[in-house]
């Protein structure tokens, strides 16, 4: 399944529309998603968001759409 992980670059970061980014990871679960974006680096990890059907569609169409491979 693919999730959006919404996120601000540092752990210190208050959350904020203007600063917040965002990437798509493949994993099992939202638990999952949110561990291995931990993984990388301490992002101040805001939402993780389950993308299926019409949603993921909308989504693909993005220039932005890129899952990131995470081992």
């Amino acid at each position: 399944m693919i999730f959006k992980v919404l996120y601000q670059n540092s752990i210190k970061r208050t959350p904020r529309r203007e600063t917040t980014e965002s990437m798509y990871v493949e994993a099992d679960t939202e638990v999952e998603a949110r561990s291995k974006v931990e993984s990388i680096k301490d992002y101040n990890i805001e939402y993780v968001e389950p993308l299926e059907g019409n949603h993921l569609e909308y989504e693909k169409k993005s220039p932005d759409f890129k899952i990131t491979e995470i081992k």
